[in-house]
């Protein structure tokens, strides 16, 4: 249910928290189907990051467009204060998130086709969104969208170029995933265990549209493939999101379980070529 309100602002003195620098877990129920301690393995703690690319199809105006998409996860410290990467560690108001940036260009009439995903997740629950903002840039202007949690709700803010929908601000209830995510937030499932689940899932948010968010009444498998040709041994998760739509996602059997392919009912397509490890986005 999305609700049209107003919001109120954030702290503005350094030492003041929004609640508890470690909030109550919030409890939901497909929290038994994930493993919550999956960002707590040291790999995430050596200053690096993975950059993880891929090969990749979206459809635009009826054509598939092929291009290059990549995905970087690194661990981060934010202050509540700002809620962003803190300059400074020497605070009362820090805390860890892993943040997920996805971004391409696709070949479009001039001027391409950019975009940009932010994903934030506290270290310590990897299926509740803390933070997304995505923008996108394409020949007819550029949309921006944000959703923040604020403890109660997600408070999304949006500024589009489609008449109609301009600049405002919803609310949208916890307790969903967001398909934006689902490709890091996936690989945080009891793998081995062959879940299978009903979970809400608000639908893509990198597009032009700054419309309400599509909520799924989702239906999640997961299935142990076995190797192919063309893929390694991975574990292949199905999402249902309704009976016209069906979204597909292959994970590498061993830790960190990393995306290796994707097909979606729309026609957005991943591949992995390669992943490394190295210093990012700290300058």
């Amino acid at each position: 249910m999305l609700l049209l309100v107003g919001c109120s602002s954030g702290p503005t003195d350094p030492g003041e928290q929004r609640g508890e620098s470690v909030p109550a877990l919030r409890r939901q129920h497909f929290d038994a189907y994930f493993d919550n301690d999956w960002a707590m393995r040291p790999l995430w703690e050596d200053g690096h990051a993975e950059i993880a690319r891929y090969d990749a199809q979206q459809i635009i105006n009826g054509e598939a467009l092929p291009y290059e998409l990549t995905q970087v996860t690194q661990l981060e410290e934010f202050n509540q204060q700002f809620d962003v990467r803190t300059d400074s560690l020497q605070r009362n108001d820090v805390f860890p998130v892993m943040h997920i940036s996805q971004f391409g260009s696709l070949p479009t009439a001039m001027p391409p086709f950019h975009f940009l995903t932010t994903l934030f997740f506290r270290r310590d629950r990897p299926t509740v969104l803390h933070k997304l903002t995505t923008t996108l840039q394409e020949p007819a202007g550029n949309t921006f969208k944000a959703f923040v949690d604020d403890d109660l709700q997600y408070v999304e803010t949006y500024n589009s170029y489609h008449d109609g929908q301009g600049a405002g601000r919803r609310l949208l209830r916890h307790e969903v995933l967001f398909e934006d995510a689902l490709s890091y937030c996936l690989r945080s499932l009891r793998f081995a265990d062959l879940p299978s689940f009903d979970v809400t899932i608000a639908g893509q948010q990198q597009t032009s549209s700054a419309a309400p968010p599509l909520l799924y009444q989702a239906h999640v498998t997961v299935a142990d493939q076995a190797a192919t040709d063309t893929l390694a041994a991975s574990w292949r998760v199905t999402i249902n999101l309704n009976k016209e739509k069906q979204n597909v996602y292959w994970f590498a059997h061993d830790y960190p379980h990393l995306l290796l392919r994707q097909i979606t009912w729309n026609g957005r397509l991943r591949r992995l070529k390669s992943v490394i490890r190295a210093p990012y986005g700290m300058q």
